[in-house]
């Protein structure tokens, strides 16, 4: 897979990377939100462990992420090119 991702990257370049890093954030942000939700931490050191725990959770979608990554590239450098075109 990592040798997927590379030629994705090498075909697509900032698009594929781009990609990659919003859904990484749109993720980490959702699991954050989740689990603040379920608990309200009133200390610094609770929030770290409500990010630290949603960096966990991200770590464990990884493969999805990534999926979803080779799937959207295309789509968002067609949007891109389109978008660029007069």
């Amino acid at each position: 897979m990592r040798k997927k991702l590379e030629s994705l990257i090498a075909q697509y370049g900032a698009v594929a990377l781009g990609t990659y890093f919003v859904i990484f954030f749109m993720v980490l942000g959702g699991f954050a939100l989740a689990i603040r939700s379920g608990l309200h931490p009133d200390s610094t050191t609770g929030e770290a462990g409500v990010i630290g725990a949603a960096y966990l959770a991200t770590k464990a979608t990884q493969p999805l992420r990534i999926l979803a990554t080779f799937v959207l590239t295309p789509l968002v450098a067609k949007a891109f090119a389109r978008a660029r075109t007069p």
